[in-house]
């Protein structure tokens, strides 16, 4: 009886776990990808409808200098995939030689046949900075060309923490967001709680999601008319994500 009785547990804790994990994030199953540096060329890119392409990492050097270091991304050519170019900041304070180098390259871009729908910026913004942080971004957007789309990472702690100005402060701000559901290689605990948060968002926003992440897509969200998709973030085979 008592053996029985540990079955039973046993098998409903593994039930639980099975049910809580959701089916692994696979990259066939999706069309748009973010392609950081020193990630590998993979099957999934020949059909992907959509790349964000990493293309460099802006922040301060070893004398306190903020400068861009270009990184990842191939050199300029023919694209069948709609792309944007990805920088990874680390100071927003940027001198005027950083948004020419980035006009210079989605210059290069486009020079060759493919889409290049624009720039996205993949800062870590603290929740209480969002105001801020929204003003860089309407400054940017006026800086960069009139048909360049601007677009942004963003944290799962705004959609809990933020104030609901600070979320409308990015409203106009950017053309897209998309929201980071991961921590290192995992969906962050308690995702359904953040993503539920997300309907006083009125920007357009898609989800990131980290390549063999456990994911269950949220019924409700496909019915909220600015969610756009996923995108999924690529990692090498056994290698952790980070970005």
């Amino acid at each position: 009886m008592r053996s029985r009785r540990l079955l039973l547990a046993l098998c409903a804790l593994l039930c639980a776990f099975g049910a809580a994990a959701g089916p692994t994030v696979r990259a066939a199953d999706y069309d748009a990808f973010w392609l950081w540096a020193g990630v590998k060329g993979r099957p999934e890119l020949a059909e992907a409808k959509t790349i964000y392409l990493h293309s460099g990492e802006i922040g301060p050097d070893r004398n306190g200098f903020v400068r861009m270091k270009a990184q990842g991304g191939a050199e300029p050519g023919p694209h069948r995939a709609t792309l944007w170019l990805v920088y990874r900041v680390r100071s927003l304070d940027w001198p005027p030689e950083i948004i020419a180098h980035i006009i210079r390259r989605l210059d290069a871009w486009r020079a060759h046949p493919g889409r290049v729908a624009g720039v996205q910026i993949d800062f870590d913004a603290s929740t209480r900075g969002l105001q801020n942080y929204a003003a860089f971004l309407r400054g940017l957007r006026n800086a960069l060309p009139k048909d360049c789309a601007l677009g942004a990472t963003g944290l799962m702690d705004w959609a809990s923490q933020a104030a609901p100005e600070d979320m409308d402060a990015l409203w106009g701000s950017v053309d897209e967001l998309v929201f980071q559901t991961y921590r290192g290689a995992e969906t962050v605990e308690n995702i359904d709680a953040y993503l539920a948060r997300l309907g006083r968002l009125r920007t357009p926003f898609r989800l990131g999601l980290a390549e063999g992440a456990q994911w269950s897509p949220p019924a409700a969200l496909a019915k909220r008319p600015n969610f756009l998709g996923y995108v999924v973030f690529l990692r090498n085979r056994g290698a952790p994500t980070a970005r």
